[in-house]
Order: structure tokens, then sequence, then C-alpha cells
């Protein structure tokens, strides 16, 4: 039998989290399979990685995506047409040539990676298969460890702490269940105290509670509070993970830390954290410097990644290149992988494999700016990732991936689970 060719390609906007248009994209093929895919958006975005295709103006606050659409409809769908969607590559390699700029400046990388992904979800309805099974041999499969958002900060929550996201990662977990069902004990002994002590303000973007501290370390003692009133050992069986995403409040090799009122330079920034390591169970610590630091980076990685992850994120924006430069210049040593960050499912496939054949730790992540797709766990699963990073476990858009990989975890049983006692703890 032929394998199925893309008969059309239909761009419809639907609604993302934050209440903004999105782009989806619907792919049929010649056999009758369909596959669909909606692309996410970041609100802290480094400056390299692709763009997201907007209208701009004053209707819908700028963020519509009718030109994106066009795209799809008058430029995509033609040149598509007619290829197999069996062969991923291929079809990734029409889009690059459509528009080849690494920010997909012309195509914008909503238009592109949703389009790749719903091909790839198509392929896989062809075969009667999930998608995970698509992306790798069987032996490969492997249901990651979440690190999931407890308090959220930075540009998901007004900025009313500095860091982004304050996350825990259940170490001694068993399962991808109960890595679940201990972040949630933990999420609501989180709320219990902020309700108590009264500077909760609400929901963040990515379904973390929303604080008003005092100063960034109060946000540390409450998240090391609350596992501890959840019953957990710290460190041993909930450790902490941090983003401190600090592109979007240093520059230049200075930090201007708004919640304190005070401006620190590269070697203030590495001290400070160096310090939250000593006195925190730390198991990650991601975008810890500017994506503009690069010698900050490499200094802050020699001093510390023999003791926790560094995650590089807006400083290597899911980029084979910039991976295989960080790794021969010594800083990160674990990339966050963003399917929208470079446009494409190869190019993700890419950096990801990039990471890896450094010895490199991987985690892929959702944005910001969330829908009811969880492509990235069948990515996660399927190119063996040991983690994954979704936002918090309230709000549908997050769950709706915390349940596709509790399904995932049923199918393929608990040999398949990451784990998480190989994660280093920083004050261990």
């Amino acid at each position: 039998m032929a394998d199925p060719r893309i008969e059309s390609i239909v761009a419809r906007r639907v609604w993302d989290s934050r209440a903004r248009p999105t782009l989806e994209a619907e792919v049929r093929l010649s056999d009758g399979s369909s596959g669909r895919a909606i692309a996410p958006a970041g609100a802290s975005r480094g400056s390299r990685e692709a763009i997201d295709l907007r209208d701009g103006g004053t209707r819908l606050g700028g963020f519509d995506v009718q030109g994106a659409i066009a795209a799809v409809h008058d430029r995509i769908a033609p040149a598509l047409k007619g290829l197999t969607a069996i062969d991923q590559s291929a079809v990734d390699q029409a889009l690059i040539a459509l528009d080849p700029s690494p920010t997909k400046a012309s195509l914008g990388g909503n238009s592109t990676i949703a389009v790749s992904m719903a091909v790839a979800h198509a392929a896989a309805a062809a075969c009667g298969e999930p998608l995970y099974a698509r992306l790798g041999p069987a032996s490969a499969w492997q249901v990651p460890l979440p690190e999931i958002q407890i308090l959220g900060g930075g540009a998901h929550a007004g900025r009313r702490i500095d860091i982004q996201d304050l996350m825990v990662v259940a170490r001694s977990a068993d399962s991808v269940e109960q890595a679940l069902e201990m972040t949630a004990e933990v999420y609501l002994a989180a709320g219990r105290i902020m309700a108590a002590r009264g500077p909760l303000c609400g929901v963040a973007d990515e379904g973390g509670f929303w604080p008003a501290f005092d100063s960034n370390e109060e946000a540390l003692q409450t998240l090391l509070k609350a596992i501890e009133a959840a019953g957990y050992v710290p460190g041993d069986e909930v450790a902490i993970s941090l983003d401190i995403a600090a592109s979007e409040f240093g520059s230049g090799g200075r930090y201007r830390l708004g919640l304190e009122r005070r401006e620190i330079d590269s070697d203030g920034m590495i001290e400070m954290l160096g310090g939250w390591l000593d006195r925190f169970p730390i198991c990650s610590i991601e975008d810890p410097l500017a994506e503009d630091d690069a010698q900050g980076m490499r200094r802050f990685t020699q001093a510390f990644g023999s003791r926790v992850q560094v995650v590089g994120d807006d400083f290597l924006v899911t980029r084979a290149d910039l991976i295989e430069q960080a790794a021969a210049a010594g800083s990160c040593n674990t990339a966050l992988i963003k399917p929208n960050q470079i446009g494409t499912l190869t190019q993700t496939h890419q950096a990801l494999l990039a990471a890896q054949a450094r010895g490199w730790g991987t985690i892929v992540s959702a944005r910001s700016g969330e829908t009811e797709d969880s492509t990235i766990c069948d990515l996660a699963i399927g190119w063996r990732s040991r983690q994954i990073k979704v936002g918090s476990i309230a709000r549908g858009e997050r769950t709706v991936k915390w349940n596709a990989l509790i399904r995932a975890q049923e199918r393929l049983g608990s040999a398949a689970w990451a784990g998480g006692r190989w994660l280093p703890v920083s004050n261990a």
C-alpha cells in the first residue's frame, strides 16, 4: 500500500490560555487520516528563537493571527500537497525551504510548528499508533519525570517576584501518577501557607500560585515549608527546581532585582544563586544568567554544574548550533527543548540529539500560553527525554498533558518510568 500523502492543510484561529489567538493546523491525508496541532506561545522569549507571526495593530491587542493563517493557506499548503506524511524530515525540509531564516521571520514559527506537528499526528493516525511510537523504537520509550510549578513569578505573574518559576520535582516517585500526587500535596500545602499569611494574589499564567513576597528568598523559604508541610523530606523525596529567566531583568552583565530594589553584576548574581544552592535543596536552575552573558553562564556552570542541572532556555532556544557552542565553551549541562522556538519537529529533534550526544540532560517544555494540545508528551516519550516541564498541576491546558502521561505510563508499564533519583541536589 502506498504511503498516504498530504491532501489538504487547513489553518484556523483558536485560543490559548491567556485569551490570545493562536493557530491550529489540520492536515488531511489521501487515505482519509487526519491530524491536528496547535501552536503555543511564550511570554518570556529568547531573542534568537522563532517569532510568532502576529497581525499587530490594536485589534485583539495586536495578537491576531490572520497573517499566519494566510501563510499556511497561500504558501505552506501548496508546497506540501502531495508529499508523503510518513517522511517527517522531508515535510520539515520543505517548510524550511520556504523560510530558511533561523527565526522563521517570513512564515512565523507559529505557522510552521503547527503544520509540522499536525503532519506528525496525521502520519501516526494513518499508521494506527500513538505519536510517540512514530518517533523512536519501543526500547527507547520513556515516561519523563515532571518538574511542576508551585509558585509563578517574573513575566508569568506581573513580576511580583523576580524568579519566574519555583517548581518541585518528586525525586522519589515510582511513577508519573505518584509524582503528580506528591506535587498536588505540595501545591495544596503552599496554598494553605500563603492563605494563612496573606501574600496570595491569585494564579499565575502557568497555574502556579501568584504570590506577593517581600524578597525572592521568602518565596524559596515558603516552597521549602510547603514541601515539609506536605510530609516530604526536602531534597531526598521532593527537590526544588528554579527558572530564573535572567534575561527578563538582566542585560550587559547587569541585573536589576525589582522586588529587592537593587542592581548587581554577573559576579553578584552568581554569588546570590550560589548561596541559594548552598541553603536550599535545588536540583535544577534554568537561565541563571542572561542570554547575552555567555561568560557569566560559563562561570556559573563551572562553579556549580557538578551539583545541579544548569539549564539553557533563552540561552539556547532549541538550536543545535547554540547547544554545540555552549558545550564547547563549558556552559550549561541541560537543554530546555521547546518545539515552537525552532519551528519544526525535525529541527527540535536535532537540538535534543545534540544535547544528548554531549551527555547533557534534556527537558521537553510547554510555554506559558498553552492549549489542549499535548504533543510535547509524545515527543518526550518517543525521544527519550528524562524530564518534562508543563507548568503547574492546575488549569486544563496543563492537566491535559499530565493526564496524557498517566495514560501513556499505564500502557507502557513501570519499566518505562524515568525516575528521579539520578538528579543531583545542590545542598546534599
